[in-house]
């Protein structure tokens, strides 16, 4: 089940993606009052929500044929609606997991102490260290875009890279949660870009700046429950810049898997439901090729994960707004 966010005439509103269609139910009489108007609230709805969903879906399934060529009815060809991210605005900072897969740390690596650097020579014998626990840090909730809405680069970088991740939707309160309770925690699964300008998380020293600037977390284009995608989630993720390939690994490759990273963030701090928590990205990124590649205005990046879809934002210069 993919649930979506889109944008109506009255506002936000919550449908359904079924094949290539956009299934509004609060439009059909038998559904209207009774489905959610948001994410969050079909989150709090719990099971009722989603059994009204699974009734929603198989009748849109045999609707699709009928619909076709039609207009003022529940179903609209995808292409004609312009979706939102999950949560247009979420109520707090995403959660996001650094240095989660190793290729992703090695790279790192290689950019700070490989040959290039003192002298020819490099670090003699350095080894990659893995973090011992998750690292964690946050993006500004007013850094969520949508599926094909821009991504602005500020005047203020001229390095900016993607990370594509696989980010987790919380559907149940809870603190000091147990790694074999974890996915009892986990609504659903959606795709998210973590956008950051290279030359700002250097220059401050930490990563929140760099990844905060309006326009740096697409995310998207929908949400699929946690028992379609699995518990644990077997994907592979790729993301492509010019429908050129630039990152593809997978979900098994995480150096901390969700259980790990739910326990550890739940530790003495209570987790809500539609809190977001990217869970890292693997190698691949622009900081660490040779030489380095970065975003222009005018690039189009598309961030994909199996079972899930296809995220794609363009990029455009903060000046030629």
């Amino acid at each position: 089940m993919k649930l979506a966010t889109f944008q109506a005439q009255s506002g936000h509103r919550l449908g359904l993606v079924v094949e290539t269609w956009l299934v509004d139910p609060e439009v059909e009489p038998r559904w209207k009052g009774r489905w959610p108007a948001s994410l969050i609230e079909f989150i709090q709805q719990g099971e009722d929500a989603i059994g009204m969903a699974r009734e929603v879906e198989e009748w849109a399934k045999g609707m699709i044929e009928e619909a076709r060529g039609k207009e003022g009815t529940a179903l609209t060809p995808l292409n004609q609606v312009t979706l939102l991210a999950p949560f247009p605005r979420p109520s707090k900072n995403i959660f996001c997991v650094g240095r989660n897969y190793r290729e992703h740390v090695e790279e790192g690596a290689h950019v700070l102490w490989g040959p290039e650097k003192e002298g020819g020579e490099g670090r003699k014998g350095w080894t990659v260290e893995l973090p011992p626990v998750p690292v964690f840090f946050t993006k500004a909730p007013t850094a969520v875009i949508g599926p094909d809405a821009p991504i602005v680069r500020p005047r203020a970088t001229t390095r900016l890279d993607w990370e594509c991740e696989l980010a987790v939707i919380i559907g149940r309160k809870g603190k000091d949660i147990p790694p074999e309770e974890a996915f009892n925690y986990v609504f659903g699964y959606t795709i998210l870009n973590d956008i950051t300008a290279r030359d700002l998380q250097q220059r401050h020293g930490q990563w929140f700046k760099g990844k905060s600037c309006d326009t740096f977390c697409p995310m998207g284009p929908w949400v699929v429950l946690r028992d379609d995608l699995g518990a644990p989630p077997q994907a592979t993720l790729v993301l492509r810049v010019n429908g050129v390939e630039r990152q593809r690994f997978h979900t098994r490759q995480m150096i901390f898997d969700i259980p790990a990273i739910l326990s550890s963030l739940s530790v003495g701090m209570t987790i809500e439901p539609g809190d977001i928590i990217a869970t890292g990205t693997g190698a691949g990124c622009g900081f660490a090729m040779n030489p380095p590649q970065f975003l222009q205005p005018g690039d189009i990046v598309e961030a994909e994960i199996e079972g899930i879809g296809v995220l794609r934002n363009p990029v455009v210069a903060s000046w030629n707004l």
